[in-house]
């Protein structure tokens, strides 16, 4: 039977140099209070210290919440982590070698979790072919010392075609995050945004001999929790931990919203237009590519505009927005709420969503445009001495029926207006995003040119899309000078054959009276 502790009790059990499995999406169902107590005890005793972590999405706040906890030097050897950008004090120990670190796709390490509860050998997919996570380039390896420590990739063939094996590991310590638990240790989530991979971490650590710890937010007696409601039995979990309600907030943004959590829908007021600028531009010329009834992934930053056009044009009720975390319609937070959903329709395990993102099942994916080169590869997950990590960007990419990038064609103090329906370049950014070779390849030209995945890589100036051939400029803003405004900032000269004006709607005020087709 599950035992009620405190989180240094509990946290007590891990010894060193075990694998620790745990749940969370940014600052959703993390469970920031065993953390903390982790993070105490090694710096009070030493201990415990040598640890693996294995972690899906990015769980942290950028400064200190979430796993930065565990930034602690001895604290960790090795980190098998989805993204890092939320994680300022692991990537500082991964930059400077003193932790084995490995980057995998956000989808892979949710499947893993599972897989390991299944006792089989890992992960087989195509997901990350030809990218910087394939073993013919870097094996997701992020330095040296996992360099040294040996592949966790592997490259394989069934019925003739290539694969990527990513190897089962065993998980020693599951520490999870609930709502409730009874004294026998039955879990509910009512009040949390997501269940990431909570479900699959705990039959993960019990499928290795392994224990459980369950981070709550309130305990009650045995024979109180409604059994359509209990999401995780309690006979997968050995410790109950009652959490302080300032390390159990519902996401890094707020306490708790019971719209996020689908416990009731409330009236969204009508979006503000956004105005006429490089975001509106990218982002209606992103909308142009949606189809009635679109299945939606939408990335942070420009991306995010899509929706707002839709809405502005009266298109929204024709999407279906997902967030990877396991979210189904409604409207995707931003900021410290990333990952939760105002109204959402369902809210899926994350490893679920995965299987319909890999599946082939989003009709439509717009993500960022960091950094793109002359093959049609987007890096988006390493800058230099910056680590920011893939997260769910290689399942969505590789797997959506249709893809556009979307990014302002240089950055840096980029200027620009619209002035009677022409793009006006006040002031040229410092940096060329366009460039020969990416860093880092986070997406594959080569291997959507393989599957015959339709591209398009859409910025303020110009739209460019992936053909058997290369990159072809295919549109040009109004105002725009080819040779002096688009190819004198690019590392490479694309195919240029029929050229035509970005639609004159988009550089319009008002709206557009765009429709699906």
């Amino acid at each position: 039977m599950a035992k009620i502790m405190t989180a240094a009790e509990a946290v007590a059990l891990i010894k060193d140099g075990d694998t620790l499995g745990t749940s969370g999406f940014v600052g959703s169902v993390f469970p920031e209070e065993v953390a903390q107590a982790i993070q105490k005890s090694f710096l009070e005793t030493g201990h415990p210290a040598g640890l693996t972590v294995v972690h899906a999405a990015g769980q942290g706040d950028s400064k200190e919440r979430g796993i930065n906890h565990l930034g602690e030097e001895g604290l960790l050897s090795r980190i098998i982590a989805g993204h890092y950008g939320l994680e300022p004090r692991i990537q500082k120990l991964a930059l400077e070698n003193k932790i084995a670190a490995y980057n995998l796709p956000q989808g892979v390490i949710s499947h893993l979790f599972r897989d390991i509860a299944a006792g089989k050998p890992g992960v087989i997919t195509h997901v990350g072919l030809k990218t910087f996570v394939d073993p013919r380039l870097e094996g997701g390896k992020l330095n040296d010392k996992a360099r040294e420590a040996g592949d966790i990739v592997q490259l394989i063939e069934i019925n003739g075609e290539e694969k990527l094996l990513y190897k089962a590991l065993p998980i020693n310590v599951g520490i999870i995050r609930a709502t409730y638990a009874d004294t026998k240790g039955n879990l509910t989530f009512e009040h949390e945004a997501l269940y990431a991979e909570a479900v699959s971490i705990a039959q993960a650590a019990k499928s290795s001999g392994g224990i459980v710890i369950a981070q709550v937010k309130e305990i009650v007696e045995y024979g109180n929790l409604k059994t359509r409601l209990v999401k995780i039995p309690g006979v997968y979990v050995d410790c109950i931990v009652k959490a302080a309600p300032e390390n159990h907030m519902m996401t890094n943004g707020s306490y708790y919203v019971p719209s996020y959590s689908g416990e009731v829908r409330v009236p969204v007021d009508a979006l503000a237009p956004m105005p006429l600028n490089e975001r509106k531009i990218m982002a209606r010329r992103a909308a142009m590519e949606l189809v009635p009834d679109s299945v939606v992934n939408l990335g942070i930053g420009v991306p995010e505009g899509v929706a707002s056009v839709a809405a502005e044009e009266g298109l929204g009720d024709q999407l279906s927005l997902t967030a990877e975390g396991g979210t189904v319609g409604g409207i995707p937070m931003g900021g410290g709420d990333f990952g939760a959903s105002v109204n959402a329709d369902c809210i899926l395990d994350q490893p679920y969503q995965f299987d319909y993102y890999d599946g082939g099942n989003l009709d439509l994916a717009c993500l960022g445009l960091a950094e793109m080169d002359a093959s049609g590869n987007i890096n988006v997950s390493k800058f230099g001495p910056k680590i920011a990590g893939c997260g769910g960007f290689i399942n969505i990419t590789q797997n959506s029926k249709k893809v556009v990038y979307c990014g302002t064609f240089t950055a840096g103090g980029l200027k620009v207006a619209v002035q009677d329906g022409k793009l006006v370049i006040l002031q040229e950014g410092k940096k060329d995003k366009l460039v020969e070779k990416v860093e880092q390849v986070t997406f594959s030209g080569d291997y959507a040119k393989q599957i015959g995945q339709p591209v398009l890589y859409v910025t303020e100036r110009a739209v460019f899309r992936l053909t058997p051939d290369g990159i072809e400029l295919t549109e040009v803003a109004p105002g725009i000078d080819i040779e002096k405004d688009i190819l004198a900032h690019m590392g490479f000269k694309p195919i240029i054959k029929d050229v035509k004006l970005m639609d004159s709607r988009i550089f319009n005020e008002g709206k557009m009276g765009l429709t699906l087709e």
